[in-house]
Formats: structure tokens, sequence, C-alpha cells
């Protein structure tokens, strides 16, 4: 995934006014509208499995909601393989993992992105006990107090049915976003990712596919399908 990351541009920023632009943007009024009732302030973006396009989306996404002039966080939930420092091209020498073991503030570790009004959060160093991190109070307190400077937080989280981070990940976000690669990705292993997150009651607001074959096979698509069935 980290090579598709340095290799891809992050196109929303570079060329905004392209048919994939366009398409993040509906993404982002799709999730929008999804929620009528209550805002959804964290999102974590996942997949099935490795390499299908989801921290390309995320960061796609992120800045289409940066571009309305929302003050948008990227947190590099992904502890085992970071790739968000590389896409904003930034430092990954300190980060999440030095926020979470309380050895910096969250002043510390938030770095600002060539983006306007997109910041992030990087992984940080890898942990030996990713999991156990994640699911600390400590990331509680640190969304919550988060939530008080941003208006929309996106987490990058290791795919679904590797390990069980997403799952405890979901647990702390208001939705759930799962990257599907079209060309790859088997059926049941979608549905199994799906039945984790949903394990862990996760809110999953729908489904992107990634990588659909529309006269040019190259092209990367996103199609946003709502409520997942």
């Amino acid at each position: 995934m980290l090579n598709s990351v340095n290799k891809r541009p992050i196109i929303t920023h570079q060329n905004p006014k392209s048919p994939i632009s366009e398409a993040y943007r509906t993404l982002r009024t799709n999730i929008q509208f999804s929620s009528i009732d209550e805002e959804l302030r964290v999102i974590m973006v996942t997949s099935a499995g490795p390499g299908e396009g989801k921290s390309t989306t995320l960061i796609n996404l992120a800045v289409a909601y940066a571009q309305t002039d929302k003050k948008v966080l990227v947190i590099d939930g992904d502890l085992r393989k970071p790739t968000m420092h590389h896409a904003l091209q930034v430092s990954n020498r300190l980060g999440l993992t030095n926020l979470l073991t309380n050895q910096l503030t969250i002043t510390d570790v938030l770095q600002v992105s060539s983006v306007p009004n997109l910041q992030i959060i990087t992984s940080g160093p890898i942990p030996p006990n990713p999991s156990e991190i994640l699911s600390s109070k400590k990331m509680l307190s640190v969304l919550d107090e988060l939530k008080q400077q941003f208006d929309i937080i996106l987490i990058d989280a290791p795919p679904a049915i590797a390990v069980t981070d997403a799952q405890i990940i979901a647990t702390r976000s208001d939705g759930v976003i799962l990257v599907v690669n079209s060309d790859k990705t088997k059926r049941d292993v979608v549905l199994k990712a799906k039945q984790n997150l949903e394990n862990v009651r996760a809110r999953i607001l729908g489904v992107v596919l990634n990588n659909v074959d529309r006269k040019n096979k190259d092209a990367y698509y996103y199609y946003y399908y709502g409520e997942s069935q």
C-alpha cells in the first residue's frame, strides 16, 4: 500500500475539477447526508485486506472536506504499516503512539500539511502492542479533546480481517467506510470484514468500490453505496 500512496497523487488537491475529484466530493456529500439526526465527527476508513486503496481514499476524502473550509484532521491509526506521512509528505518521527503512551501532548504531535485546513497526526514509532494502545482510555480522551479543535476527524485503520485494530478504532468512531478493490477482493472476504465490524456494533456508513473497470482499466473510480447491505 505504501508504494501506491507514494505514486498516486492526491488528485482532489492537484486536480480538483477532475471526474475522480467530483466522485470524492459526492462521497463527502453522501456521508454528510447519511446521518440527519446526529453529526458524524469521527470517521474510520478501512478495507478487507491490504492494497485495496483505503489510504488513498481517506486522504482524498480528507482534502474534499478541507475544501469546504472545515477544519480537518487525519489520524494514522495503522500502527503496523503506516502510510499517511508519505501521502502528506511529513515526518513520522513523532505521532500517535507517543501521544497515547503519555510521552507527548496533542500540540507536540499535530502537523500542518500543505493542504489548507488539513492537519495530521502520524502513527509515530511502531509499537509492540498496537491493539492495547488503541483500546486504551487515553485514546478516548484524546479523541474527545481533538473534537473540540476539529470539525471532522478521519482515521486510517488497518485492514479489518487481518488484526483487531480496526474493530477497536470502530468502537471509537461515529461511522466506518469500507473500501473494496472490485478487481481483486473476493465477496466472502468482504463479508468477513463486514461481519467483524458488525460484531463490535460499528456503524458502517457505506462501501467505496475502487478500481471499477470503465473503459480505462488503470483508472480509479469510487462509488458510494449508502447503507451497506
